[in-house]
């Protein structure tokens, strides 16, 4: 099956309150982005000037704002704060009332938005296995109408959700390495990375990996390959490049960050942190051509629904470029 290009917007919860985040993302959709996915942190990146609202009551309120975008999480942790048949219930409803737009992206965690609240921070494993077992427990409750289910680490006894969608929600599964690369291929609707990294991590590793999974479970390229493209595409270099560094975070290694549970250690380390590292997470570029040029590298490895995140505080300025300059170069090239 050979999914369409799609391009998305990605909504930073973390650098945005709720009512300017929603009006980013509503005009987003204007500007004729195909999606919208939001990230979900109980705490953000960055103590000075972060923030952290809610990605399920607010993608409720953007369902009802627009009208054709995808919505959905870039990741959601459905394994330790959230009870996953919580979640399921959760999704269900906004799938209902938004019917054929919403995805729900899932992932393993990060210590900053569990310990914080008491909670245990295991080894990867142990998170793998908690994620793998929450979508199998939130796939029960969408496709049955009464779940008993004893599992590992989730239990629940005649459990109903009474509001589900007709179709079944698409659950794409976050990943930065082989293993849960391999998860989405098996079971996930959709795989979800990051750029800016290694180009032979993806094209070696994690989209070889999702094939594997596939061909495991007898699939043909059924899953969609999703990354968040990180840019800051601006008419002055300097300033585009500047602009990276309220994201400074996104460089720290995960040997770095591994364990950090508090905003302001995490702003520390990457106060630390000089310009380019920052920016070398990003595609900085002053050049509409060569802006499209870097991120059709993207496609040419096999993404096929690239969602971009862009760093500056000024959005409504992004999206007016990304509208006029970047978007109808990527339509006219890819479809």
């Amino acid at each position: 099956m050979t999914t369409p290009i799609r391009f998305g917007y990605k909504a930073s919860a973390e650098q945005f309150g709720p009512v300017e985040l929603l009006e980013n993302a509503v005009a987003a959709e204007a500007a004729g982005f195909d999606s919208v996915f939001i990230s979900d942190h109980f705490q953000p990146w960055m103590h000075d000037g972060g923030h952290a609202p809610a990605a399920l009551p607010w993608l409720g309120a953007l369902g009802a704002r627009t009208s054709r975008i995808l919505i959905g999480t870039s990741v959601l942790t459905p394994t330790f704060r959230y009870h996953p048949a919580v979640v399921a219930q959760a999704i269900a409803t906004l799938a209902v009332m938004n019917p054929g737009r919403v995805i729900l992206g899932v992932g393993t965690g990060e210590a900053l938005n569990e310990v914080t609240l008491g909670l245990e921070w295991p080894e990867p494993p142990v998170r793998f296995q908690r994620l793998k077992e929450s979508i199998a427990l939130m796939r029960e409750l969408w496709d049955h109408e009464r779940v008993t289910f004893e599992g590992s680490f989730w239990r629940v006894e005649d459990a109903t959700v009474y509001d589900r969608p007709d179709e079944p929600v698409p659950v794409y599964i976050g990943a930065a390495g082989p293993a849960a690369a391999r998860l989405a291929g098996r079971i996930g609707d959709g795989f979800i990375t990051t750029s800016g990294k290694d180009p032979a991590l993806y094209t070696d590793t994690l989209l070889p990996a999702v094939a594997e999974g596939e061909g495991k479970a007898e699939r043909a390229d059924e899953v969609d390959r999703m990354i968040e493209v990180k840019v800051s595409y601006h008419p002055d270099l300097a300033t585009g490049r500047e602009r990276t560094r309220f994201w400074a975070p996104l460089a720290l290694s995960a040997e770095e960050k591994m364990g950090i549970h508090d905003p302001r250690e995490m702003q520390r380390r990457a106060a630390a942190l000089p310009i380019e590292r920052a920016a070398s997470r990003f595609i900085v570029s002053d050049d509409p051509d060569e802006h499209v040029e870097r991120i059709a590298a993207y496609v040419d490895m096999g993404f096929r629904h690239l969602v971009f995140h862009d760093p500056g505080h000024d959005q409504g300025a992004f999206l007016q470029r990304y509208a006029d300059d970047i978007l109808p170069r990527l339509r006219k090239r890819f479809g």
